[in-house]
């Protein structure tokens, strides 16, 4: 991780690398980051498997203004939950990117391949499909403008911000009238017009006018505005205007179940009539092993809170399911090593033999002693240290870039350690300290209790000097057109700079920061590619 690429910056950075596409693998997959996906992901990403979301940015609730009904997050808005939600999934080292899934396939290994937008590919061992759905609206003048806002349709997502208010309820349909009672008890001042009255309960109508309710057999025109875009009234057929200060309309729905066609899924009818959706057993697994799904996709009726408690309780059987066939296996595999791995695994060198024109410019006027490569990578960097005098201990993830390592140390004659390690591992670099602790772009996930983090800092020796250097990261928070393009990396679910500046400025004492800036690349050295680095380099105070 910590080379030159050849023909771009680097290798933390997927949508860097000299490829126009990407490979991506992982334990699972979830399609969908609202609250059931991004609930699943937490639960999962907490059973130590490696969970990347990919989320288009459409959820259902999307033109709601706010979000009721949820314990402990009463009336907040739908996007303020999304953001909560993404900030503890990455907590975690879970993954959320910007994109859309627009096929899948099963692989003659028995794992799910994702097509995404750009090109790109996800490859895992679970998928769950938590996609949502998307509400067939009734043709009628108004409707689509206001839905959300002043035309509701959900009495426990809306019904008490609408309570005796004058409401207009637009029946469409025969399940049109399940929440009209509800309704009813909100406000003594109803109406509802039957514009579409084929298959009604006539029993059921009756029974509604003779409690009060005002019943209109009436097409509807339009629904009408006031002067400052609020909902004022409903036009019906024969002219009248009926006054309003909120329409209810129920929809037909559609579960957002396309891109799984690949595998042979499709929707089945809902019960009531009004649309379909992805059927699952009690487990949450669909009709194909190894896919699951969660939330509104299974089932039309689900709130936002049963949502991510149904996603977070198929999260756990998808976390048995996996754990139950590593048992079987005798395995105890790393998905965040498969990854790696397979960046890895091709026949080319994935980086340029360069070591990094940063590390060049800060170290040169050190004197050789104890050096630890975390994240070498292709051991570019390894590689120099060791030729100019220094005693090199090069880590990985990846045992397939630990070997690219080894031949080419053993062809040059150097002597380097080599160690398959994560971060994140405990004691993953050993009980030694070094005198130079060196992260040339490299990256490792986020935990609750910063365990990387910590053995990070803590592998620099007294009087030794932490070198950490990454790519600006400010290109990676514009927006991305999810239509053409998918992100495949997330920065917010590793470890960044600041993070690590953060800790060495809480910890005064200890460490002394002598740089943290942002910078051209030297354009001399063993570098091509000017692009800024922010360098961050700090040493730890004898003692």
């Amino acid at each position: 991780m910590s080379e030159h690429p050849v023909q771009s910056q680097h290798s933390a950075h997927p949508e860097h690398t000299q490829h126009p596409t990407l490979e991506r693998h992982c334990d699972v997959a979830v399609i969908g980051g609202s609250a059931a996906g991004l609930a699943a992901a937490l639960q999962i990403s907490r059973q130590r498997r490696n969970v990347v979301v990919v989320d288009d940015g459409t959820p259902r609730n999307a033109p709601a203004a706010h979000m009721h009904g949820y314990l402990g997050h009463e009336g907040v808005t739908p996007g303020e939950l999304t953001l909560v939600g993404r900030e503890e999934v990455r907590t975690y080292g879970g993954e959320v990117l910007s994109g859309r899934v627009v096929g899948m396939h099963r692989r003659d290994d028995g794992r799910f391949r994702l097509d995404l937008t750009g090109g790109h590919a996800l490859v895992a061992r679970r998928v769950l499909a938590a996609t949502g759905l998307s509400d067939e609206i009734p043709a009628i003048d108004g409707v689509a403008e206001q839905w959300g806002r002043g035309v509701v349709h959900c009495p426990f997502c809306h019904g008490f911000e609408v309570r005796d208010q004058r409401l207009v309820q637009i029946v469409t349909h025969p399940l049109g009238l399940h929440p009209t009672p509800l309704f009813r008890h909100l406000t003594d001042r109803l109406t509802v017009v039957l514009h579409d009255p084929t298959g009604l309960d006539e029993g059921v109508v009756d029974a509604l006018a003779a409690s009060g309710i005002i019943i209109e057999r009436n097409e509807v025109r339009r629904v009408l505005t006031g002067p400052g875009g609020e909902v004022s009234g409903v036009e019906i057929g024969d002219g009248r205007v009926l006054e309003a200060d909120a329409v209810v309309v129920g929809s037909r729905f559609h579960a957002r179940a396309d891109v799984l066609a690949g595998v042979g899924l499709t929707t089945t009818p809902h019960p009531t009539g009004a649309g379909d959706v992805l059927a699952v057993d009690p487990r949450g697994e669909t009709a194909v092993p190894g896919i699951y799904a969660a939330g509104n996709v299974t089932d039309p009726s689900l709130q936002v809170l049963p949502s991510a408690a149904q996603g977070s309780q198929v999260a756990a059987m998808i976390a048995f399911s996996l754990a139950e066939e590593d048992l079987r296996d005798t395995a105890r595999p790393s998905g965040e090593e498969a990854d790696w791995d397979h960046r890895y695994g091709g026949p080319d060198r994935a980086w340029s033999v360069n070591p990094n024109g940063t590390l060049v410019h800060e170290v040169t006027h050190l004197a050789p002693g104890r050096a630890l490569d975390v994240g070498a990578g292709e051991g570019a960097d390894a590689l120099w240290l060791a030729e100019r005098g220094w005693k090199v201990t090069a880590t990985d993830i990846s045992g397939n870039a630990l070997a690219r390592v080894r031949s080419e140390a053993e062809r040059r004659g150097l002597s380097v350690d080599l160690v398959r390690s994560d971060a994140n591992d405990p004691a993953p670099f050993g009980t030694e300290t070094f005198d130079l602790v060196s992260l040339q772009y490299g990256s490792f996930k986020r935990t609750p209790d910063q365990r990387g983090l910590r053995s990070l800092l803590d592998a620099v020796a007294p009087g030794g000097t932490l070198l950490v250097v990454h790519h600006d990261l400010t290109p990676l928070r514009e927006p991305v057109d999810v239509a053409t393009q998918t992100r495949m990396y997330d920065p917010k679910a590793f470890v960044g700079v600041d993070e690590v500046s953060a800790a060495l400025t809480a910890d005064p004492d200890t460490w002394q920061v002598e740089i943290h800036e942002t910078r051209p690349r030297p354009p001399g050295a063993a570098s091509t590619h000017h692009v800024d680095d922010v360098v961050l380099r700090a040493t730890r105070r004898a003692v």
